[in-house]
């Protein structure tokens, strides 16, 4: 049985709760043989909270949460080479495969729409929870060839900081 969800808007102080779904979901990367261990005073972890913070003040980010109010999930969005572009979705591990990460997909593409856009994200590609799922959500993989010069830039940090750099692919679906 799927829990009943909502999503909203996060507000300015849950800053702290982002940051919280976020770290509990990374865990699930090391059953993918992924460990993500940088200290919270990393420049990759700088940057990209830094990046989200932005967001959050800009109302750009939302949480799913459970009948109990409790935060299972979180998207982070922003405009990478002015495009909407999917920063982060994150789901607590206890709350996958329950449907969350689809309904954080959904809002996020009905943001980009609402922009008159499609949306772009980059991710780990070899992961069964990642391109997969974007894929059978109407993704497609786009070609480094055609990367424009801001999402570029977030890919060669990620590969900078991260590991297994060469995983890390971009995906694009157009509005609809």
């Amino acid at each position: 049985m799927r829990p009943s969800i909502s999503i909203r808007n996060a507000r300015a102080d849950e800053f702290p709760t982002i940051i919280a779904v976020d770290e509990d979901a990374t865990r699930r990367y090391a059953t993918g043989g992924l460990i993500l261990d940088l200290h919270p005073e990393h420049p990759f972890v700088l940057a990209e909270q830094g990046r989200w913070a932005r967001s959050l003040a800009a109302g750009d980010v939302f949480i799913a949460e459970d009948a109990a109010r409790r935060a299972n999930g979180i998207a982070v969005l922003a405009r990478v080479d002015g495009e909407p572009y999917l920063d982060q979705l994150s789901v607590r591990l206890e709350s996958a495969g329950q449907g969350i990460g689809t309904a954080l997909l959904t809002r996020a593409l009905e943001w980009a729409r609402e922009r008159g856009d499609g949306l772009w994200l980059n991710t780990y590609g070899h992961l069964p929870w990642n391109r997969p799922f974007y894929e059978r959500r109407g993704f497609v993989l786009v070609e480094e060839r055609v990367w424009k010069p801001e999402m570029r830039a977030l890919v060669e940090e990620q590969r900078a900081s991260l590991p297994l750099p060469e995983q890390r692919v971009v995906m694009f679906r157009p509005a609809r």
